[in-house]
């Protein structure tokens, strides 16, 4: 397979080759400096779906309450209970509404597999959270657009992922070994991001990022 010519999802930017992993060829932006699993190599929608029922997302399961506390205490410690929230991405477990319906919080819930609601995109938040989401996206691009519409003046864009650091061995770097992982994040990237949709600022805490409005 020729990766010649292939843009970058997120910027359109011509990408070049950067790796190839067990599930394929991936490249780097050299404007955004994102990494992606080039097209060809994604899952369809039938294989990524089966992917996605392979996990085990309990909601009572404190390990997985565990994984999305950096999301939860962020919630908790910046938004009253009155918040209008919406959990994006939210699979086959909710865990995130679920934590937070015990504070008294009511989010919106939306998952293209799982919970395909797109009335909800016709809405406006105060704050958005994507836990272990944002990698997953194919087209970027257009999910932050959307994203950044939906988000009131003062509000956060909550995401939490694993960004690919210039130490990062990315042969032997777990992350890149889900096949549903397509996108891979930057510090750079992070900030072209702000500064591409209009966000006001971004802060990164350990796999924590939020984009402020």
């Amino acid at each position: 397979m020729t990766t010649d010519g292939i843009e970058c999802p997120l910027c359109t930017s011509v990408a070049e080759p950067f790796r190839t992993g067990r599930h394929g060829h991936y490249l780097s932006c050299p404007a955004c400096e994102g990494v992606f699993l080039a097209p060809e190599s994604r899952l369809g929608e039938v294989a990524e779906k089966a992917r996605y029922n392979e996990h085990n997302n309990d909601v009572n399961d404190p390990g997985y309450q565990r994984s999305v506390s950096l999301v939860v205490d962020h919630v908790l410690e910046n938004f009253p209970a009155t918040s209008q929230g919406l959990d994006y991405g939210c699979g086959t477990g909710p865990v995130i509404s679920f934590m937070l319906k015990r504070h008294g919080y009511t989010l919106d819930r939306f998952d293209p597999y799982f919970c395909p609601d797109r009335s909800v995109f016709l809405n406006t938040y105060d704050f958005i959270v994507l836990c272990e989401v944002i990698e997953h996206f194919h087209h970027p691009d257009e999910e932050f657009h959307r994203l950044r519409r939906m988000l009131k003046g003062g509000g956060q864009l909550i995401c939490k992922t694993n960004l690919l650091a210039d130490a990062t061995d990315f042969d032997k770097w777990y992350y890149k070994d889900d096949p549903t992982h397509v996108f891979f994040y930057r510090e750079d990237t992070i900030d072209f991001i702000r500064t591409r949709f209009g966000f006001k600022s971004s802060e990164i805490r350990d796999r924590l990022i939020v984009f402020m409005t």
